[in-house]
């Protein structure tokens, strides 16, 4: 069989809007649900989220039947653990807490067979080459192979020209929450410090030509991101989704129960 295209990295590379959702749940039934629901991709939770291994495949198996690109965040920069996620068949990886270029460089290196990298070859066991059914893999996979690479601190910021410079990057995503508690705002995303640094990180993604990507639930905001450079959004979180729902459901209830009491 040929090689599966990473039709996410082209879309990165085209500059074209992709809106994404978390999934946090770890179930492989609910990134089914939400894979029909008009996403353009779906990223897979491994650093906040409660997978591990086995669920981040089962969820990469269920979600390969639909048209929504999958993308899965590990939970640290370890190279053995993103081998497993690559031969798992892992196309793409946000990788947390990248603050120099050296990093990246080490990233890019674990996501790439030698020469080049130092990713383990064990094609055998791995679904990535459909257990060397793909003609050619090797020739193939370090080009279809995508790395989006999270900031998130000041010192990410200090660094991210450095990680702009790095061959190998596709995407820099910028992690509002985290940078929040870096510059002195814990819990405050919405500060005006916090969104400046984020503008202004979004900008230097942009024209240095990389694909700026960043996490906001607020539609007015994601659209200010998107005219200044921003090309992939996530912009909500299915444990979220879920429990929002089903407070307002309750509550909505409750009150219709209480006011129809009071009406006998």
């Amino acid at each position: 069989m040929d090689m599966p295209r990473n039709a996410f990295k082209r879309a990165l590379a085209a500059r074209t809007s992709q809106v994404g959702l978390f999934l946090g749940t770890a179930e492989p039934y609910i990134a089914e649900l939400l894979a029909a629901t008009g996403f353009d991709w779906l990223l897979i939770d491994g650093e906040h989220g409660p997978n591990d291994l086995r669920t981040i495949l089962a969820q990469l198996q269920v979600l390969a039947a639909y048209p929504v690109q999958a993308v899965v965040r590990t939970r640290d920069h370890d190279p053995a653990a993103i081998k497993q996620l690559l031969d798992a068949g892992a196309r793409t990886l946000m990788v947390p807490m990248v603050e120099t270029g050296a990093q990246a460089q080490a990233l890019v290196r674990a996501m790439r067979y030698p020469p080049h990298g130092i990713r383990g070859v064990g094609t055998a066991m791995a679904r990535a080459a459909h257990w060397n059914g793909v003609a050619d893999y090797f020739v193939h996979a370090d080009g279809e192979q995508c790395l989006v690479v999270q900031i998130e601190s000041r010192a990410a910021l200090d660094g991210l020209d450095d990680i702009l410079a790095v061959d190998g990057v596709d995407a820099v995503f910028v992690g509002p929450s985290d940078l929040a508690a870096s510059l002195g705002h814990l819990g405050n995303p919405g500060h005006p410090d916090v969104k400046a640094a984020v503008g202004d990180a979004i900008r230097r993604i942009a024209a240095a030509g990389k694909a700026a990507g960043v996490f906001s639930a607020d539609p007015a905001l994601a659209a200010g991101y998107r005219e200044i450079g921003a090309s992939f959004i996530l912009v909500g979180v299915d444990t979220l989704l879920l429990r929002n729902a089903a407070v307002a459901l309750a509550a909505r209830f409750k009150q219709d129960v209480a006011s129809a009491g009071a009406a006998y």
